[in-house]
């Protein structure tokens, strides 16, 4: 079994993940997938705090409790699905990284709720927890770091310069072919760093 690591970044209710090698010679990427985070026919599932920002207090806690639910099992059963997948084609999944905003949410579930751009925050830890979950249930450990910075971690940790990190990513997208959008590629820079911690290097802040 080829070890490999994963590089995540989220959406409402999904996310890009790209499985990394390490050969001797170089880090490769080997696998580009979408990871559903929630059962699309659930309707509101992908916008869980826009949906509850009309309920009462209670009634908007008890929603949102049974979506993190939902959304964490249905995270689990993906990403088995999907490790069963890399597991059938000779990769173990080692570790991971997941990408994370910039925002940081309140505890506060009622201020959250009259502030849209809180509930754009809120909605984006709920997906990642969800993930980081997946992940614990599915024994893969995990690291996290924020998505701006990405660059300035890994270029340290990897003794590469940012700009050198650019065109490294810039080439392997074109030695693999599309798609090639900001989503692989840093899910492949995230992924590169949990190679790398997990070596034994200094992990990022």
């Amino acid at each position: 079994m080829l070890n490999v690591a994963l590089g995540f970044r989220v959406h409402s209710g999904w996310a890009c993940m790209v499985a990394v090698a390490a050969p001797s010679h170089a880090s490769v990427a080997i696998e580009r997938r979408r990871l559903e985070l929630i059962d699309r026919k659930a309707g509101t599932a992908d916008q869980p705090y826009h949906a509850a920002k009309d309920m009462t207090l209670p009634d908007a806690r008890a929603f949102l409790d049974q979506r993190a639910r939902a959304a964490r099992d249905f995270a689990t059963a993906s990403l088995r699905q999907n490790l069963s997948y890399l597991a059938a084609n000779g990769c173990k999944p080692a570790r991971a990284c997941v990408l994370l905003g910039s925002g940081r949410p309140t505890d506060d579930l009622a201020a959250t709720l009259r502030s849209h751009p809180m509930i754009h925050t809120a909605e984006g830890h709920f997906f990642r927890n969800a993930l980081l979950q997946a992940c614990e249930s599915c024994r893969v450990p995990v690291i996290t770091i924020k998505e701006k910075e990405l660059f300035t971690s890994a270029a340290a940790t990897l003794r590469v310069s940012p700009e050198e990190l650019q065109r490294r990513i810039a080439a392997l997208g074109k030695s693999i072919g599309p798609p090639w959008r900001q989503d692989e590629k840093l899910c492949t820079l995230a992924a590169w760093l949990a190679l790398a911690t997990g070596r034994g290097r200094a992990r990022p802040a």
